[in-house]
């Protein structure tokens, strides 16, 4: 699908409500599926990741059911059944990430199978923590089709020299099911979804400082109302800095402070987010985000640190750079490099068609601003949903419309991207 993108003149204004956040998603259907009891889940995502992950647990034997097309009842006795197929992840890294930390401890073969993009994701960074479990898990040269025969498991202490929020669950999610204590300890502090929501439904669980430590525990079921995704609230914040004349509000955003390395950066860059209404909701912090235009950006550099927190933004981050005075630096995010395409080369190629300063790093990029984006040229997505809609936003500032291949590709995390940005205009 080719989508043509045309500058806006009269800048977003209104407001609009961000829609669930997908890690949160994935894991109120996973962590209730391995719990005793009936619970309700509020604010469901639509996007296709997730609804890979409902499959899956109903596949599973698991009681799981839409109420309406946002809501969902789980009644489960906390045992899982092995499925006489494969299980399809789909396009959804999470899903297949998390779930072999929870199929690694059954007592049955399951085999996790995605399409060609996920097929070619790095597994490594998870059979070698389950396997010093007491795993067993077969792969191809270390991707998917996984096929994890279940088997008893024991805890272990781990140290990763990555800090990823993927990982660090799947391991966690083995250590609901192994004999003895687990502790992940990780460089930075990833993103931590998990350890709330597992402390939240009750499992025995501590964390102190860059490490966490679980025991065997039962989950009980309880209700769970799923936040907005910054993830996607990205987008409309880096719009709304750089679309001249805007000024809107996004309603109910995960504020998680693991996650909010986006507004960490937009203030460093003097950019104008202020967060209204912020409370705690299911163990989550949300609140709104107040978005203006701020012609006076400045560049910056992100590293160490702040990547966990905002790997999933730097490529609209990149945009937001070009509009900025002097240079931005990204460094330490070379894992980029593993999502649904080589994010960093992609994202490089196709802003240097429409003018962006862009110079591509081995383990980031730099960005010389103040650019004037050209537009007039056709954007490849390569399958890749993120890069698809900040190519989007781009094309809102460009002199010339342009063009995104694959613009479909947004469906898999975000379907309503563009309605949203509709009702702004």
């Amino acid at each position: 699908m080719l989508k043509k993108v045309s500058k806006l003149n009269n800048g977003l204004k209104g407001e609009i409500t961000i829609p669930a956040d997908k890690s949160v998603s994935h894991r109120a259907v996973m962590f209730p599926s391995v719990a005793k009891g009936r619970c309700i889940i509020k604010n469901f995502s639509s996007g296709a990741d997730c609804h890979s992950t409902f499959n899956i647990f109903k596949q599973l034997g698991v009681d799981i059911e839409f109420i309406d097309d946002k809501t969902l009842s789980i009644n489960s006795d906390g045992i899982l059944k092995r499925s006489s197929t494969p299980l399809d992840a789909g396009n959804s890294g999470t899903t297949t990430r998390l779930i072999s930390g929870i199929l690694a401890g059954q007592n049955f073969d399951s085999v996790i199978i995605g399409d060609e993009s996920l097929s070619k994701r790095p597994m490594k960074r998870i059979i070698e923590p389950l396997t010093l479990m007491g795993a067993n898990i077969e792969s191809v040269d270390g991707h998917a089709p996984l096929t994890i025969k279940g088997r008893k498991l024991h805890g272990v202490n781990y140290s990763s020299k990555l800090a990823s929020a993927q990982v660090k669950s799947c391991v966690l999610l083995a250590g609901l099911y192994a004999k003895g204590e687990t502790t992940f300890t990780e460089p930075y502090l990833s993103r931590n979804h998990t350890e709330l929501l597992l402390n939240y439904l009750g499992a025995e669980i501590k964390t102190d400082k860059t490490s966490v430590t679980i025991k065997q525990s039962e989950l009980e079921a309880k209700d769970i109302n799923i936040v907005g995704d910054i993830s996607s609230a990205a987008f409309f914040i880096a719009a709304g800095l750089i679309v001249p004349n805007s000024d809107f509000i996004i309603k109910n955003v995960g504020l998680n402070p693991t996650r909010t390395g986006i507004i960490d950066i937009v203030k460093r860059m003097d950019g104008e987010v202020n967060i209204l209404n912020q409370h705690n909701d299911s163990g989550e912090e949300v609140g709104d985000i107040k978005v203006h235009y701020n012609d006076s950006l400045k560049g910056c550099t992100i590293q160490g640190e702040d990547i966990p927190r905002l790997i999933d933004e730097l490529p609209v981050i990149a945009v937001l750079a070009s509009q900025a005075e002097g240079q931005t630096i990204v460094k330490n995010a070379e894992d980029l490099r593993n999502k649904e395409s080589d994010r960093i080369k992609c994202l490089v190629s196709e802003l240097t068609k429409i003018g962006v300063n862009i110079k591509e790093t081995s383990d980031g990029f730099i960005i010389n601003g103040k650019t004037n984006i050209k537009g007039g040229a056709e954007l490849e997505s390569y399958h890749d949903h993120r890069l698809a809609m900040s190519f989007y936003i781009a094309g809102l500032i460009a002199e010339k419309e342009l063009a995104i291949n694959g613009f479909e590709w947004t469906k898999i995390s975000f379907p309503e991207f563009e309605e949203l940005v509709h009702k702004l205009v």
